[in-house]
């Protein structure tokens, strides 16, 4: 049985309005946790939509990069395997049975102009990079090799079950 992830979105930035933000978190949450076997409680996440101004504050703020970057993520808990290429813990509930997974921020320009290289659609490179940042709030990370690998297999397989394409493919 599927629950609905709980989300929390925020709309920072005007630009956001002219794409079905909700619906597409929506999707990318509930595929993303369906995927990974954690569709019997409800998840909670935050998501803030803002511009490349906001997130180049918030990444000087939280990680001394103070430039525009896709999105980030601030976990509720730390999942982190403990070995490089294992999987994560999986995340416990609050009291309430609810999965509090953490908050993401996505910058508009930054995603706008990447799809664009990319020659993909907007809407196509935002789902990936919510199925991304949740993934981050899940304990998954992509600074060493083997857990890049871990975990843009994981992206290649949840966005292809959405019938999106592979996002590394060139």
């Amino acid at each position: 049985m599927s629950t609905e992830p709980l989300l929390e979105i925020a709309i920072d930035a005007p630009q956001w309005e002219t794409l079905p933000l909700e619906d597409l978190c929506v999707r990318a949450a509930a595929a993303t946790l369906d995927w990974l076997g954690l569709n019997g409680a409800p998840a909670s996440i935050s998501v803030l939509a803002c511009d490349d101004t906001r997130i180049a504050a918030l990444n000087g703020d939280f990680r001394d990069k103070p430039t525009p970057t896709n999105v980030l993520s601030w976990p509720a808990e730390d999942l982190a395997p403990e070995a490089p290429g294992g999987r994560p813990l999986p995340p416990g509930p609050d009291p309430e049975g609810v999965l509090a997974l953490g908050d993401i921020a996505i910058a508009y320009e930054t995603c706008a102009r990447e799809a664009a290289e990319m020659g993909k659609p907007l809407a196509d490179h935002v789902t990936h990079l919510v199925v991304h940042g949740i993934l981050h709030l899940l304990g998954y990370d992509h600074i060493d090799d083997a857990d890049a690998a871990v975990m843009e297999q994981l992206e290649i397989e949840i966005l292809g079950k959405m019938g999106l394409n592979d996002p590394y493919r060139i």
